[in-house]
């Protein structure tokens, strides 16, 4: 089994309204790759945020009573605290430089994954602009792998990730937040290792661990590479929703 992930050439700085479907299929030609059924592709989710218009110019947000009291707690932007406080369920932890927030698509981050990097407004503009998440990640990533599959006649998978932290471990690392036509867990509870022995309880999030593996090949500064070419992924292509990576709140053993 071998896997091959290839970073796609020629993708543009992506504005609101840009259409993406006709973008991927220019940057698969100018790499010279055909798709196939079962490749996959995994999109960072800067690109995806821009071209449907989830960038805000701090200069239009007018910052609440309790955005602006947080703000001068963590010693941040109130403008920006306000985003985050629409952005999240709630709010984890707070302190100097950082807001630990249950986002409202029901995964824990940073500062509701609100970004500054890599972000920047209309040529003629000025501002302090910030990109937030899709509104809805699954969703986007349906469009996409339907219009590639209607395009191509290929059966895909599609995957919009992110940069997180993670509790007791430094450093960011990608992560799925939404996804089409892939699994996000493969439960190998029954499968049988080596020697015999019965797997009891592992269930393995695919979805995170291809994350992880695109966002190497993608780079996290200037390397404009937004987009993953995969293929031999070592799993059937199956219906995942972002929702089955997400432990439920009853089960959380560190609320």
């Amino acid at each position: 089994m071998s896997i091959v992930l290839t970073p796609l050439r020629g993708v543009p700085l992506i504005k609101a309204g840009d259409d993406l479907l006709a973008i991927l299929l220019a940057s698969l030609e100018d790499s010279g790759i055909s798709l196939n059924s079962d490749d996959i592709l995994v999109l960072a989710q800067k690109i995806i945020s821009k071209a449907e218009g989830r960038v805000v110019d701090l200069a239009t947000i007018n910052p609440s009573a309790r955005a602006r009291d947080l703000a001068a707690q963590v010693q941040k932007d109130a403008r920006l605290v306000e985003l985050i406080l629409q952005e999240s369920e709630s709010v984890l932890r707070a302190r100097d430089g950082i807001i630990i927030c249950r986002h409202r698509l029901g995964f824990v981050c940073a500062n509701a994954g609100i970004d500054h990097s890599n972000v920047a407004g209309e040529a003629t503009s000025e501002g302090d602009f910030v990109a937030l998440l899709p509104e809805d990640p699954d969703r986007s990533s349906d469009r996409l792998r339907e219009g590639l599959e209607a395009r191509t006649g290929k059966r895909i998978g599609v995957m919009i990730i992110d940069s997180h932290g993670r509790p007791w471990r430094m450093g960011t690392v990608g992560v799925c937040i939404g996804l089409s036509g892939i699994p996000a867990l493969i439960d190998e509870r029954g499968w049988v290792d080596l020697f015999g022995y019965k797997l009891r309880s592992t269930v393995v999030g695919v979805g995170d661990e291809l994350a992880a593996a695109a966002s190497l090949a993608m780079g996290q500064a200037a390397e404009a590479t937004p987009a993953v070419h995969v293929r031999g992924f070592p799993y059937e292509l199956a219906a995942g929703r972002l929702s089955q990576l997400i432990r439920p709140l009853k089960d959380d053993l560190f609320p």
